[in-house]
């Protein structure tokens, strides 16, 4: 997701700045950003903005629905780790990917999350 860790941000925030990504009544449930990427986690997907370029005017989303995530890990950081690990197995990549999270990022509340949309 980017060269640095990322760390949580208001999700109030991102959903102003994301409302037309949102479908009526999604909500965003936990965000995340470093310095110019944003993922957050809502009631039915995970959402990955990418800004690229210099200037920040190319801008690449990913939609990932729970359902095309298989599984997932969570990894906390450890005592002398900066940052903690998420990682998703999505249907159909070879690829696993993986998100550094700040170390003080709520990992229960990231698996209660994942797991309610993966599960339902």
């Amino acid at each position: 997701m980017g060269l640095f860790s990322a760390t949580e941000v208001d999700t109030d925030e991102i959903a102003r700045r994301y409302a037309a990504l949102l479908l009526d009544g999604e909500e965003v449930l936990i965000a995340f950003k470093t310095v110019r990427d944003i993922a957050f986690l809502t009631d039915r997907r995970l959402c990955l903005v990418n800004i690229q370029g210099w200037v920040g005017k190319k801008v690449s989303i990913q939609s990932i629905p729970y359902r095309s995530i298989t599984r997932f890990s969570l990894e906390t950081a450890g005592t002398f780790d900066l940052e903690a690990d998420m990682v998703f197995w999505l249907a159909g990549a070879s690829q696993p990917l993986e998100i550094k999270i700040g170390r003080g990022s709520n990992l229960t509340m990231i698996q209660q999350v994942l797991a309610h949309g993966i599960l339902r």
